[in-house]
């Protein structure tokens, strides 16, 4: 990736509707080697994926928990169940396997607080092998940033 790519980078992440011959005039290029060049980052998985990003509160997902879940046993077997059990459901929005305390850290987002305790003890306690769940409630967001500022170093 050159000084280029990682501009364009920039660019989409705040704008992923943007044109490529706006990305274009912004160095002086053509739509072509512009277009050349995403598909390329697309290709080499560095760009995965493009989306809309939804107020949350807008669309009734007014509560974020952050919720670690622990295992009784570790097994690959275990693990992999688990995983397939939170990447179906709708309300997990994040799912991180983690060192320390904790084997997994999910975020999760649900209307209020009795449709957390019906996600928790009608989908996440059943899943096979659940020792432990620990939840914080999000009170106030004071930052949410998905971009990844790329410098030209």
């Amino acid at each position: 990736m050159d000084s280029i790519d990682k501009k364009i980078l920039n660019i989409l992440q705040d704008n992923a509707k943007i044109s490529n011959r706006e990305i274009g005039e912004k160095f002086h290029l053509s739509r072509t080697p512009i277009f050349d060049r995403i598909r390329k980052m697309e290709r080499k998985g560095i760009i995965r994926k493009y989306i809309t990003l939804l107020n949350p509160k807008k669309v009734g997902r007014d509560l974020t928990v952050f919720c670690f879940v622990s295992l009784k046993h570790h097994s690959p077997e275990f693990t992999a169940s688990f995983k397939k059990e939170i990447d179906s459901n709708p309300k997990v929005f994040e799912c991180y396997h983690i060192a320390g305390n904790h084997d997994f850290f999910l975020k999760v987002m649900v209307k209020d607080v009795e449709e957390y305790y019906n996600f928790v003890s009608t989908e996440l306690a059943v899943i096979e092998n659940i020792a432990q769940v620990q939840s914080s409630f999000v009170l106030k967001e004071l930052k949410y940033e998905l971009k990844i500022h790329l410098t030209e170093d």
